[in-house]
């Protein structure tokens, strides 16, 4: 049955894809929102009831060479990366080789005094207690992780491992190390092994400056007046690693509707809210965020997961409204764009239900 219903989802992905897109109220929402947000492209995938019910691209992907848009223009996705990072720690889990409670040193050898209270669980959930950044990260110096690493293990802790949550890129940079020693591969080739390629995810990989990547956006900021080409960073950083598609990651949603990469107790972990050390929750699970529709409203009755990331010159929405079983995906190549009105908009396109909660954020429209 379960292997029925992967086919079945992929055949609605790939017909999606192959289908012309039609013109109609979201494509109309999706241009005005670009034009008055001065965003030059957007990529948008929208997954409903488990099979791609809407895809497209709009507006301009790379302005020199006036390329639009389409739903295989490849993105920076930025911080919606550590999602795989998350994964690749909890496919080690389902294969026995990581226990989440176990202390980092156990995985990773020559640790801090400092760091030995520190668990996987601490580091997914960003309640490990290190630094936002770890000092030694220069996006134009090409150099291993464990050497950026490195150069934390003197910064003393923000707060004990447990006490708070407080969002930690390095602690992404540690989770990809464990991956790499436990797998003993590169964690950006193990999550292509047990990610990306069983799932067909043939645009998702590491971000590259060199490597010729077809369909590639250009990354963009507006400066007072106009367009401008934004910095491309040498650096690949495991906390935002990865290029993608609004195709690739609607792949990777649907994959999430099944158990064919991670389980349903495993996922069930990822999207339950952190558990500090004071007994009280904090709305980040591993990877992802876990919280309420639409983003920064506080408590409504639709729940919500999902993921944001900004890397230079774009911006990427994963949001996944499980209560009416839809997603939507929007990527960007605008430095900060502003997408919040855009997603949740298109969520209320098909579930007219959710604009009581759209209305708390947005109450003119």
């Amino acid at each position: 049955m379960r292997g029925s219903r992967r086919v079945l989802v992929a055949l609605a992905v790939i017909a999606a894809a192959a289908a012309p897109v039609r013109a109609d109220d979201v494509d109309d929402w999706v241009r005005a929102q670009i034009k008055e947000r001065r965003v030059p492209a957007v990529s948008v995938a929208v997954i409903k009831d488990g099979a791609l019910i809407k895809s497209g691209g709009y507006g301009i992907a790379n302005i020199e060479h006036n390329i639009p848009a389409a739903p295989d223009t490849v993105y920076k996705i930025g911080s919606v990366s550590k999602q795989f990072v998350a994964a690749g720690v909890m496919l080690l889990v389902q294969d026995g080789k990581v226990v989440l409670d176990q202390p980092l040193r156990h995985y990773v050898s020559g640790t801090p005094d400092a760091w030995q209270a520190i668990t996987i669980r601490h580091l997914l959930t960003h309640t490990s207690g290190l630094v936002r950044e770890a000092p030694g990260f220069d996006p134009y110096k090409v150099q291993p992780d464990v050497d950026v690493i490195r150069t934390a293990f003197p910064i003393p802790l923000n707060s004990k491992p447990g006490e708070k949550y407080a969002y930690s890129n390095l602690g992404y940079f540690v989770l990809a190390e464990v991956i790499g020693t436990v797998s003993g591969k590169p964690w950006a080739e193990f999550l292509d092994e047990r990610i990306f390629a069983p799932l067909g995810m043939t645009s998702t990989r590491t971000t590259s400056v060199a490597t010729i990547i077809q369909n590639r956006a250009g990354g963009y900021a507006w400066m007072k007046d106009r367009f401008e080409n934004m910095e491309n960073w040498t650096a690949v950083r495991p906390s935002g690693a990865f290029v993608s598609t609004a195709l690739d990651m609607a792949k990777w949603e649907a994959a999430l509707q099944t158990d064919r990469i991670l389980t349903a107790s495993t996922k069930k972990q990822m999207w339950t809210p952190v558990r500090l050390n004071d007994g009280s929750e904090y709305p980040y699970g591993f990877g992802w965020e876990v919280d309420h529709f639409p983003n920064g409203v506080g408590p409504t009755d639709v729940p919500m997961i999902r993921h944001e990331g900004s890397i230079p010159g774009f911006r990427a929405v994963f949001w996944r409204l499980p209560k009416q079983n839809i997603t939507v995906i929007v990527l960007s190549n605008l430095e900060g764009a502003a997408l919040d009105n855009l997603t949740a908009g298109i969520a209320v396109r098909y579930v007219p239900d959710l604009m009581p909660a759209y209305r708390k954020r947005w109450p003119g429209n």
